[in-house]
């Protein structure tokens, strides 16, 4: 069975209890890295420069705390616990897990691949430019 390491747990931990929930539970099944859930200042202005965030501090779903936002990445264990950045179908097939159990525990989020919810992945949408395959966000009020 997959298990978080030392450094995903600290990441998690600055999470909303929901976003916890959801990977808990999805660690139990597929393996996957969490690469960030709060985000400060620097690194939120940062990800706005280089354009991997199209919101500046401190108007990022990352920016509150907890955070309302995580990114993860799937795994591969063939040459070592790696992430394959290119691998988008593999990027798909774990935030549709995440997003199953959000939906089972109704809990409502939005996918960095489909940010207006009409199952089109961002990039193929023609509604949306944006493609952050590894975002994950609480929908909230």
């Amino acid at each position: 069975m997959p298990t978080f390491s030392d450094s995903d747990k600290v990441k998690l931990d600055t999470g909303d209890p929901r976003i916890q929930l959801i990977c808990n539970e999805a660690i139990k099944t597929i393996a996957f890295k969490v690469l960030e859930c709060h985000r400060g200042r620097e690194a939120q202005h940062a990800a706005f420069l280089n354009g991997t965030s199209q919101l500046d501090w401190p108007n990022g779903k990352h920016n509150k705390l907890p955070s309302i936002a995580i990114d993860v990445a799937p795994l591969y264990f063939e040459q070592g616990a790696r992430i394959d950045w290119k691998d988008i179908p593999a990027f798909a097939r774990l935030m549709g897990h995440l997003e199953r159990i959000a939906i089972a525990n109704g809990i409502p989020v939005r996918l960095g691949m489909d940010w207006d919810g009409d199952w089109r992945t961002s990039g193929y949408d023609p509604n949306s430019k944006f493609l952050d395959a590894p975002h994950l966000e609480l929908v909230t009020p």
